[in-house]
C-alpha cells in the first residue's frame, strides 16, 4: 500500500517529473575546476553580454552589451582578445524621456543590444533598446565603428518593431536573404506583439493587431529558417483564447510566414497573408503538460528537413519543484499541422471550432506563387489559427529534470567511431550550470554539469562555433569559451566508456581517451558504448588486456596509493573520491573486519581512531553500470611514535591527534584518558565547592555564637579587663534600670544607651552608634 501510495504521488503531485528517478549529471566540475578548463572576458564597467554573432570564419565574435558593441577575436581556441568596441548610450534627451516615464535610470534607461545581424561583408545591422525609444544603426567593420552622417553625426533610424522598448521583453531576430524577421513588442506599453519584415528592398510586412493573430502577452523566444525552404518559423508563448478554462491557460505555439509574401493590394495591406499559428504540445503521459516554452534550437537534418528542439516548463509548478522538459519536434510533423484542418472562432457562441467547409483554393497560408485573391486573403483574416496540435517525437519528451529550470539550449550533431549519429544538447540554467547531455534509445544521459559562475545567475546566450568545437556562452557579466569535449578527464578506458560521451573513444594504442571530433586519426579500432556504456565488455578488446574490471593492486595506478603513519590514538579521514554521480560506493577494511572506531560519514569519508588493529589496507570502490574499480586505496601504518608520514602529503586525512599512550593500548576505548581526567577533576571540583559552603557555614555560626554567648557560663568568666575599649578610653556608663528579661547581676547581655542593635554576622563584630536609649 504505501508503495502504491508513492506511485500515485509520483503521478499526480509532480507535474511532467520522474519523481523516484531523476536524472542526476554524471560528473559535476566546481567553478574553477583545474579539470575543467573555461576561457572568459570581461571588460569593467561593460554588463549584460546577451547577443551574439559569429562571423563567418569563426575567428571574430561580435557581443552586443549595454550601451556597447565589442569585437572579439577567436582564432584559436582558448583565447578571446578585445580588438574594437564601440560605446554606444542614449543621448541625454532620451535618458530623460525615459526617466520621465517612470523607468529606472539605474537599470532600464540604457540602450540594451538586442539585433546583431550581418547586412554583407563589409557592414552589421544593429538595434537596441535606447533608453526605451527603439533604434537601429549600422556597423562599419573596416574601423569597427558606427556610421556616420555627415560632420560625424551617426546614422540613426527608427528601431519601432524590430527592438523591444522593455529590455526584459522577450524577443527574437534573424536575417533571411538580406531581410530582417523579428519577433518583438511594438509599443512602450507592451501589449502589441508583432512579427514584421524589414530591411530589403520589399514592402514592410507585419501581423496585423486589430485581427488579434497574437494575444498581447505573446513572448518570443527563437525564430529560424531551413536553408532551401520558402518559410521562416517563430516560437512563442501566449495565453490561449480557443480553450475554456477556469484560469487562463497558456501554450506554446509555432508560427509560420512565407518569405515571398508581398502582402495584399486591397485586403490586408502591408500585411502578411501567410501567417498561420499552430499549439506546441509537450507532455509525458500522466502528468501536467509542459505547456510554456522558454527557448528553442533548429539542426538541420536529412530526411525529415529539420529537427526543432524546444526547452519547456508547466505553469503549474509546485514552487521549488518545479521541472523542466526537452522536447523534439520534427519539420514534417509541424508541416502536416500546417497542412490541416483550420479553427474559426463561431461569433454567436464567441467559441473557436473546427472549420469543416470548403477551403479556398490556392490554399490559404500556403507559398503559392500565384496572387491569392480577395476570397483567399479575407478567409485568411479569420483562419490563421490551425486546428491540430503538434506532437513531440515519440511522444514523449528526450529529457526532464527536476528542481532545474533551463534557459538556453544548443544542440549539436556528432557522430561515433562506428558512424552512428548523435544528438548532443547543452543546457543552460537560470542558476549558472551548463548540461551536457546526449539523447539515447533508452533515454537520457547527462554527461556532466559545470558551474560556469561563482554566484548563481541564468545563462543569457550560447552559440556554437562548430569548427573549432567551441561554445560561447553569455552571461551579465562577461563571455565564457567552453571546449565541446573533454575526454582527457577519463584517465582509463572504463572511464572513458562509462562516460558515454560521443565526443570522446579510448585510443587502444595510445592508451588515453581521444576526442573523435576533428580528428585525422584512424578510429577503427576506437573503444565506444554510447548506448549501454559497458566498460566489462568493451574494454575487453584491449590487446594483451585480460578483465577490464581491476581487483588486485596491480590494477591501480600508485599515485591512487597513499602511506599513512599515524600516531596511536589519533583521528584519521580517508575520503573516497567520486569520479560519477551515478556510481555506488564501498569499502574495503584489513582482514575484511570493520575495525573498532570505525565512522563511515555521509560523504563515503572514513573516520579512524588510529589503534593498533586498525591497521592494515582501505579500499573504496565504485560501482558502475555493472563495472567494479578501485578509486583509492590507504596502507594506514603503526610507526609507534611518528606524528605522520604521508606520500601525497595530504592535511585533509589526518585530523586531531591524541596523547601517545594516555589510553589502554590493547582495549577498545580510544578515549580513556579524557575519561579519567574528566572524572578527577569534577571530582576535585565538588570538593572543593562542598569545602568553601562548610567553612562559610561554620564562621556564620561561630559569629552567631559571640553575640548569644553571654547567657552561658562562659561568658561569665570574661574578666572587666576585656570590656575596656581598645582605645583605653573609658567604658560607657549603662543608664537606668536594665532589661526587665536580665535577671541575673552578671548578663552581658544588655541594651545600652547610645547603640544599636545592628549586628554584623559576616565580620563578626557589633555596629554601634551614638544615640539616646530606646524607652523600656
Amino acid at each position: 500500500m504505501p508503495c502504491r501510495a508513492l506511485c500515485l504521488l509520483c503521478s499526480l503531485v509532480m507535474p511532467a517529473a520522474f519523481l523516484c528517478a531523476d536524472l542526476l549529471p554524471r560528473v559535476t566540475f566546481p567553478k574553477g575546476d583545474a579539470r575543467r578548463i573555461l576561457t572568459s572576458f570581461s571588460k569593467d564597467g561593460i554588463f549584460n553580454y546577451d547577443t551574439f554573432l559569429l562571423s563567418e570564419d569563426e575567428g571574430t565574435l561580435y557581443v552586443g552589451a549595454r550601451d556597447t558593441l565589442l569585437s572579439l577575436q577567436v582564432d584559436s581556441a582558448g583565447s578571446m582578445e578585445l580588438t574594437g568596441s564601440i560605446v554606444w548610450q542614449p543621448v541625454p534627451e532620451k535618458k530623460q524621456e525615459c526617466v520621465f516615464k517612470k523607468k529606472s535610470n539605474l537599470t532600464e534607461c540604457f540602450n540594451f543590444i538586442r539585433v546583431l545581424v550581418p547586412v554583407n561583408q563589409t557592414h552589421l545591422y544593429t538595434c537596441g533598446t535606447y533608453a526605451f525609444s527603439p533604434t537601429c544603426s549600422y556597423i562599419n567593420l573596416e574601423n569597427f565603428s558606427l556610421v556616420s552622417v555627415g560632420r560625424g553625426q551617426t546614422l540613426l533610424q527608427d528601431g519601432k518593431g524590430q527592438c523591444p522598448f522593455d529590455p526584459r521583453h522577450k524577443y527574437t531576430a534573424i536575417l533571411v536573404d538580406g531581410e530582417l524577421y523579428t519577433g518583438t513588442m511594438n509599443n512602450f506599453q507592451g501589449n502589441e506583439p508583432i512579427i514584421s519584415r524589414a530591411l530589403g528592398s520589399r514592402t514592410l510586412l507585419k501581423t496585423d493587431a486589430f485581427l488579434r493573430w497574437l494575444n498581447v502577452d505573446a513572448g518570443f523566444v527563437a525564430s529560424a529558417n531551413i536553408p532551401g525552404d520558402e518559410k521562416v518559423y517563430f516560437f512563442f508563448e501566449e495565453t490561449a483564447e480557443e480553450f475554456d478554462f477556469f484560469e487562463k491557460l497558456t501554450v506554446s505555439r509555432v508560427a509560420r510566414v512565407c518569405k515571398n509574401d508581398v502582402g495584399g493590394e486591397k485586403v490586408l495591406q502591408k500585411k502578411w497573408t501567410t501567417f498561420l499559428k499552430a499549439q506546441l504540445t509537450c507532455f509525458q503521459p500522466g502528468h501536467f503538460p509542459f505547456n510554456v516554452i522558454h527557448h528553442s534550437f533548429v539542426l538541420p537534418q536529412p530526411g525529415v528537413g529539420a529537427v526543432f528542439y524546444g526547452v519547456f516548463t508547466s505553469q503549474w509548478q509546485l514552487g521549488d519543484a518545479g521541472s523542466t522538459a526537452v522536447c523534439a519536434f520534427n519539420l514534417e510533423d509541424i508541416e502536416r499541422v500546417f497542412s490541416g484542418k483550420y479553427k474559426e472562432l463561431n461569433k454567436e457562441s464567441s467559441r473557436w471550432t473546427t472549420y469543416s467547409n470548403e477551403v479556398p483554393e490556392p490554399r490559404p497560408g500556403s507559398c503559392s506563387v500565384r496572387p491569392s485573391a480577395d476570397k483567399v486573403l479575407t478567409f485568411m483574416k479569420n483562419h490563421f489559427l490551425m486546428d491540430g496540435k503538434v506532437v513531440p517525437r515519440n511522444k514523449q519528451p528526450l529529457l526532464v529534470k527536476q528542481n532545474v529550470k533551463y534557459t538556453r539550449i544548443a544542440v549539436d550533431q556528432t557522430r561515433s567511431v562506428l558512424g552512428t549519429s548523435y544528438e548532443v544538447m547543452f543546457l543552460g540554467t537560470d542558476q549558472g550550470f551548463l548540461h551536457k547531455a546526449v539523447a539515447l534509445a533508452s533515454g537520457a544521459h547527462i554527461i556532466e554539469e559545470i558551474q560556469l559562475f561563482k554566484d548563481p545567475e541564468p545563462v543569457q546566450n550560447l552559440l556554437f562555433s562548430p569548427g573549432k568545437g567551441i561554445l560561447y556562452v553569455g552571461y551579465s557579466k562577461g563571455v565564457l569559451q567552453v571546449p565541446l569535449a573533454n575526454c582527457s578527464v577519463y584517465r582509463s578506458c572504463a572511464d572513458c566508456v562509462l562516460a558515454r560521451d560521443p565526443y570522446c573513444a579510448w585510443d587502444r594504442h595510445s592508451q588515453s581517451c581521444q576526442e573523435t571530433r576533428g580528428t585525422n586519426k584512424n578510429t577503427s579500432d576506437w573503444l565506444q558504448d554510447i548506448e549501454k556504456g559497458r566498460p566489462g565488455a568493451t574494454c575487453q578488446q584491449i590487446s594483451g588486456k585480460g578483465r577490464a574490471t581491476p581487483r588486485s593492486r596491480d590494477d591501480l595506478g600508485s599515485s591512487l596509493v597513499k602511506t599513512l603513519s599515524p600516531a596511536l590514538n589519533s583521528i584519521i579521514r580517508l575520503p573516497c573520491p567520486q569520479l560519477s554521480a551515478l556510481a555506488t560506493y564501498n569499502w574495503s577494511y584489513p582482514g575484511d573486519q570493520i575495525p573498532a572506531g570505525l565512522t563511515l560519514l555521509d560523504n563515503k569519508t572514513l573516520v579512524i581512531i588510529m589503534q593498533r588493529q586498525a591497521a592494515g589496507e582501505y579500499t573504496c570502490w565504485a560501482s558502475e553500470n555493472g563495472h567494479h574499480q578501485a578509486v583509492a586505496r590507504y596502507v594506514v601504518q603503526d610507526p609507534m611514535g611518528v606524528n605522520i608520514l604521508s606520500e601525497s602529503g595530504g592535511d585533509s586525512m589526518v585530523g586531531e591527534g591524541l596523547e601517545q599512550g594516555a589510553g589502554p593500548q590493547d582495549g577498545h576505548h580510544s578515549y580513556w584518558a579524557q575519561f579519567v581526567t574528566v572524572t578527577v577533576l569534577l571530582s576535585v571540583t565538588l570538593a572543593i565547592a562542598m569545602a568553601m559552603a562548610g567553612f562559610s557555614y561554620h564562621d556564620r555560626l561561630k559569629a552567631k555564637s559571640k553575640v548569644q554567648g553571654c547567657n552561658t557560663p562562659e561568658a561569665t568568666k570574661v574578666s572587666n579587663q576585656e570590656k575596656v575599649p581598645l582605645n583605653g578610653g573609658r567604658s560607657p556608663q549603662l543608664q537606668g534600670p536594665v532589661q526587665e528579661g536580665a535577671k541575673d547581676p552578671r548578663d552581658c547581655c544588655v541594651q545600652m544607651e547610645g547603640l544599636s542593635q545592628e549586628i554584623d554576622m559576616d565580620n563578626n563584630r557589633l555596629n554601634a552608634s551614638l544615640g539616646a536609649r530606646e524607652g523600656s
